[in-house]
């Protein structure tokens, strides 16, 4: 439990509070006078940001340092955006910016986190749950969910499946993912750096890709399937037993 502060000391800070309250509404209304939509006081701006006029600034948006946003973009809500230019009518919608340059009518969100050196062209998708750092996404690029793409130059066009990573660090040193264009990776590939994936080549779900793919290849890295007969039996039947029990109790 905190100690009791005095009442001067708590006067001095609702001061302090009530000043930077007042700065930040100040800035708030300078960019609302300047075309800026913004419709709630929970968002917060840096006195450098730069926001074109048509923009929207949605509820629980910080933008930090020297950001720039673009006309017709749709910011918020619950984003954080910080030292990043975010170029027109893109919309980031609950995630988090740092350091990087989204293009223009891109899609980021909700809950992706773009780190440092992401630079995106127009019309990319970066969806739920996914994570990039210093890489290079060409126009139209779609990686819709739960994918970590780090140290990587994609071509225009690709597709991810979900669960994608590029496997850039080996404890020392970090390397390269080059990827072409029109290239389709499948759910859950490992690209295991420094590697190439050739123009319009698939990489097949579940793989493990530690070698070049030639253009318009498919790379396989995974085990054929085997199955053994009876072997889940005696695991099951205990489980069952247990399942089966708790249901007749909670149906009493």
């Amino acid at each position: 439990m905190q100690n009791p502060i005095s009442e001067q000391a708590r006067a001095a800070a609702l001061a302090q509070l009530d000043a930077a309250e007042a700065a930040r509404e100040d800035i708030l209304v300078q960019h609302i006078a300047n075309g800026v939509a913004i419709n709630s006081r929970t968002v917060q701006i840096d006195p450098e940001v730069v926001i074109a006029p048509g923009a929207v600034i949605l509820a629980g948006t910080i933008l930090r340092g020297k950001t720039v946003i673009g006309a017709g973009c749709v910011i918020g809500p619950n984003t954080l955006i910080e030292d990043s230019t975010v170029d027109e009518g893109t919309t980031v919608n609950a995630s988090q910016i740092y350091g990087s340059h989204i293009g223009p009518h891109n899609n980021i969100g909700p809950f992706t986190h773009v780190r440092v050196n992401t630079v995106t062209d127009y019309g990319v998708h970066l969806g739920a749950y996914v994570e990039t750092k210093n890489s290079n996404f060409a126009r139209g690029n779609t990686v819709s969910h739960l994918t970590y793409i780090g140290d990587s130059d994609v071509g225009k066009y690709c597709n991810f499946g979900c669960g994608t990573v590029t496997c850039n660090y080996d404890g020392k040193d970090k390397f390269r993912t080059q990827i072409g264009d029109y290239c389709f990776i499948g759910c859950n590939t490992n690209l295991v750096a420094p590697v190439k994936v050739g123009d319009g080549a698939y990489t097949a779900a579940g793989s493990t890709i530690t070698k070049d793919v030639p253009a318009q290849a498919l790379g396989i890295a995974r085990e054929r399937q085997t199955n053994l007969d009876g072997w889940a039996e005696p695991k099951m039947e205990a489980y069952i037993a247990k399942k089966q029990k708790l249901e007749n109790e909670q149906s009493k």
